[in-house]
């Protein structure tokens, strides 16, 4: 009787008031464990690229086996394949999914997701697919936020988030990159700034930061030594970086979710042989052009110690571009943040080098547009231009670029915004959606779970008074936080911008009702 009764209204109202202190403790424990795997992920990864590399050094000699390791690769493809075939939730980045999990659009075994993201990224980014770790690490620790949520009976609302702790995990341990963590899930997964999910992502990414720092040492993942501060008469190269980042960011998500298109319409070609296309590919390029296998990480540190001609940076540009595409677009276990990345260090590099031909800049300067087309091409994609200039300050280890940084991830954003480019996350799990209708949720109308919406200033709700809103139907305003404070709602309260709504709905409900508070919350008054 009482697991009957673990979501029901007057426990559900109980542990959101009550439950401070627990998430964060909470969120060490999943900081702690996901930190774990999310090691084992990028030491694995590490020693499969070193072997890879060892390989192609070793077919370049010895030509007769290179059939050998094509069928190798096939195989490899096949296995993939049947893993996703099995587990829809463990293709591409991971990051979709578990926004459309948080959304309550999309559910998650999160033990199969575990292991099959983990032994799926591994074969395809070690066989040298251009996919990123950072979208398995954060799918990884999603899912063991989900795993100790469901172990100890954690009530829904708390599973939300240890989910969401987790994933801010994933991303610090992969990138040595705790700020960023929060930053995204506050400003890319929640897209509110949540005291909650603050404290909650914050214990957390530290926890797991500290555990990868552990392991791989106290060094920023792109150590760029000896980096001169961009004088400020060059800040107009930098806003002309960024539009043009803005254009090529925008060109990247079209083409991706285009690729995923060609992909299929191939009614020829069964979804579990998709992967063998990509991995032939691969091999050869292993042979031909090994920079562009894998993340790219290396290929970004080439960039900076050893430099390329302005012919070899177009030719990488270019086929990293398209290997990516098709990577990635043949639903392979793997992310998108390292690849594109890579590409935006290239562009930038390029950018660089015609600057100091055409304007005869100092050639010292080229590296900082590395950085700067890094964190606006990040920008332009995901459409969160503090997660992306947090994360290329953390990665790199400096601060002093943080206003160039600022600088060009604006001009991208608003480029992007401009051209009306969708954030590429929430366009890959409108696709996932249309094409895997059995992983939807399906909620419980007799479990209640706890909202919270943020109220925007110059939106509709601002200013209101409580019964004069048109409220959504199966829902009830319990509590209103404003500051530190906790307003118990009447009909003559008056939202303020600012405020956050605490709303109690059932699990059947929750996704709808909170779509169309969202919508009510953002939803400015001069577009009404």
């Amino acid at each position: 009787m009482r697991e009957k009764n673990k979501n029901n209204i007057s426990n559900t109202l109980f542990h959101w008031h009550n439950f401070r202190l627990t998430l964060v403790f909470e969120g060490v424990i999943v900081g702690l464990l996901s930190g774990l795997l999310v090691v084992l992920y990028r030491f694995l990864l590490e020693e499969t690229g070193i072997l890879s590399k060892n390989i192609y050094f070793y077919l370049t000699r010895h030509h007769w086996l290179i059939p050998v390791w094509l069928i190798i690769l096939l195989v490899i493809g096949y296995i993939l394949g049947i893993l996703i075939k099995k587990e829809p939730m463990i293709s591409g980045s991971g990051i979709p999914q578990v926004e459309g999990v948080l959304l309550r659009r999309l559910r998650m075994n999160w033990w199969k997701v575990i292991i099959g993201k983990f032994i799926g990224g591994v074969l395809s980014i070690g066989a040298g697919l251009s996919l990123g770790r950072e979208g398995p690490s954060v799918q990884i620790g999603a899912a063991v936020g989900q795993g100790f949520s469901r172990t100890f009976k954690r009530i829904k609302i708390e599973e939300k988030y240890l989910i969401t702790s987790g994933a801010s995990a994933g991303l610090a341990a992969a990138f040595n990159a705790p700020l960023a963590g929060v930053i995204f899930a506050l400003e890319e997964v929640h897209k509110n700034f949540s005291p909650l999910v603050l404290l909650s992502a914050m214990s957390a990414s530290l926890t797991a930061d500290f555990v990868s720092k552990k392991f791989f040492g106290l060094k920023p993942v792109f150590n760029f030594n000896r980096l001169s501060v961009l004088p400020l008469n060059f800040y107009l190269y930098l806003i002309l970086l960024g539009i043009i980042i803005g254009i090529c960011g925008v060109f990247f998500n079209r083409t991706l979710l285009k690729t995923q298109d060609m992909y299929a319409k191939q009614k020829w070609l069964p979804a579990q042989f998709r992967l063998l296309l990509p991995l032939l590919v691969a091999g050869f390029l292993g042979l031909l052009l090994p920079q562009v296998l894998g993340g790219g990480h290396e290929l970004i540190v080439s960039l900076v110690e050893d430099g390329f001609t302005l012919k070899v940076l177009i030719i990488l540009l270019v086929v990293k571009f398209l290997f990516t595409m098709l990577s990635y677009g043949s639903g392979a276990p793997g992310g998108i943040f390292l690849p594109l990345l890579v590409i935006g260090a290239l562009t930038g590099n390029i950018y660089g080098n015609i600057l100091v031909k055409a304007f005869h800049i100092n050639n010292e300067y080229v590296n900082n547009f590395i950085i700067l087309a890094m964190a606006g091409y990040f920008t332009a994609i995901v459409k969160a231009p503090i997660t992306g200039s947090i994360l290329i300050t953390e990665m790199t280890g400096s601060f002093q670029h943080l206003l160039a940084l600022s600088v060009v991830s604006i001009t991208s954003y608003i480029t992007a915004d401009i051209l009306r480019s969708q954030p590429i996350y929430e366009s890959l799990l409108e696709k996932f959606l249309q094409r895997n209708s059995n992983n939807e949720f399906v909620g419980d109308n007799n479990q209640c779970v706890i909202l919270e919406v943020a109220v925007y200033l110059g939106t509709v709700l601002d200013g209101k008074r409580i019964k004069d809103i048109n409220w959504p139907q199966h829902c009830l305003l319990v509590g209103v936080k404003r500051g530190e404070k906790e307003i118990i709602p009447k009909g003559d309260t008056t939202i303020c911008a600012g405020d956050y709504l605490i709303v109690l709905t059932n699990e059947e409900n929750a996704a709808k009702v909170k779509e169309e508070l969202l919508q009510m919350a953002s939803k400015s008054i001069i577009s009404k």
